[in-house]
């Protein structure tokens, strides 16, 4: 977790959206906005997009690796994230989507991994060809070639950063009881030491920086990550996270929590799990068997969620017919009502939980932003009958 910030113990989240047609809104006209002028509304054209489910699964995505929109430069980076981190790898291979949100500048700033360095202990790889290309690391070692650890009195401008490696197998793969140790995310921090970020206050992208990663040996959940190897540590890191069992288990409760209930049966989640590793991790087909499965059909998954702040907006602006918004005006809706986009501060996402979005206060606010929609003029009394009743609240 970002510095300064206690990482307790906690199981990871992700939030409900509407159905999977009254997602597709979305982001569209609102979560972009969060960002400053320089990002465009990628999304805006999902408004009208008859492919709702993968708008969904986007929204999914962009949560399960959430990152903070009010952090630094992160808002410059929040359209690229979504549009070419998120969108293009949600029915593609799990594997795909974990590595592009890894190299994504949005995500390397959030979790302070851009500045993460070898520290005094270990060999870098300054001084080898990529680091003289790079502009650092000039005539400290023979090309190619590691060089030695600095003597423990030599000070270095930052240190090994355990932000993101432990967000990645917490909260992104393994779950918080996934099996692995202080010391698994300690040898991860050292593989993705050196990812950073060009230039990351001007909207720079990624870039890997040989003299400050930590070229030695290391071991992650029992498998060795031989020395000598730059960005390719973290890479072999993805690629082990990717392939256990555990992260299987993780993105099949994921999904199943998503699309069928609050607390999936357990037979869905099996299934989509076992899926998951038939298959090397092809998400198209973990959602195949989850939306053709009995559980998404059955009686107890109807209308079993409470719509999110962001399901609420979305659905009642697409039940209204109202285009797609590129003001903040949608935006500013669902944060008046608990959810401002890309506001979450911890890296644990908005809550999936219907029961998190039903206090007091919320629900008053709810009646109040159905109110204002119904007392527009071109509301009819069957829209407004729509609107008004409870079954709307809910998916």
């Amino acid at each position: 977790m970002p510095t300064g910030w206690r990482t307790p113990s906690r199981r990871h989240s992700t939030p409900p959206l509407t159905s999977c047609a009254a997602s597709c809104l979305t982001v569209a006209a609102t979560r972009p906005r969060v960002a400053s002028s320089a990002s465009a509304t990628p999304k805006q054209g999902a408004v009208g997009s008859e492919r709702q489910l993968q708008e969904t699964l986007v929204d999914l995505w962009a949560n399960h690796f959430s990152v903070f929109g009010g952090k630094g430069p992160v808002r410059l980076y929040l359209a690229q994230y979504e549009n070419e981190a998120i969108r293009p790898h949600v029915l593609g291979k799990f594997r795909d989507l974990l590595g592009a949100v890894a190299h994504s500048p949005a995500m390397l700033f959030y979790l302070d991994n851009w500045q993460s360095a070898a520290d005094s202990l270990h060999p870098t790889l300054a001084g080898t060809t990529g680091a003289r290309s790079a502009g650092i690391g000039r005539g400290v070692a023979r090309r190619g070639r590691p060089r030695r650890p600095q003597p423990a009195g030599a000070r270095r401008p930052r240190g090994l950063n355990e932000n993101w490696a432990r967000e990645l197998m917490e909260l992104h793969t393994l779950g918080v009881d996934g099996g692995y140790t202080q010391r698994d995310v300690i040898e991860v921090a050292r593989a993705f030491t050196g990812w950073s970020i060009a230039a990351p206050r001007d909207g720079g992208g990624f870039v890997f920086r040989p003299a400050l990663h930590d070229a030695g040996e290391k071991h992650v959940l029992g498998q060795t990550i031989r020395a000598g190897g730059g960005e390719e540590d973290g890479e072999r890191v993805l690629d082990i996270l990717a392939r256990q069992p555990a992260t299987a288990r993780m993105v099949a409760t994921t999904l199943a929590r998503r699309l069928v209930s609050d607390d999936p049966p357990a037979s869905v989640v099996d299934r989509a799990a076992d899926v998951f590793l038939k298959t090397d991790g092809d998400l198209r087909e973990v959602v195949r068997s989850i939306v053709t499965g009995p559980e998404f059909f059955s009686h107890a998954a109807l209308r079993s969620k409470v719509k999110s702040p962001l399901e609420l907006v979305v659905s009642a602006l697409r039940a209204a017919g109202i285009p797609a918004d590129s003001t903040p005006r949608a935006a500013r809706a669902i944060a008046k009502l608990g959810e401002p986009l890309y506001g979450h501060q911890t890296p644990d996402g908005w809550p999936e939980r219907s029961t998190e979005w039903l206090s007091a206060g919320a629900v008053a606010d709810r009646v109040n932003f159905i109110a204002m929609l119904v007392a527009r003029p071109q509301i009819t009394d069957s829209l407004r009958t729509l609107l008004e009743s409870p079954d709307f609240q809910r998916r």
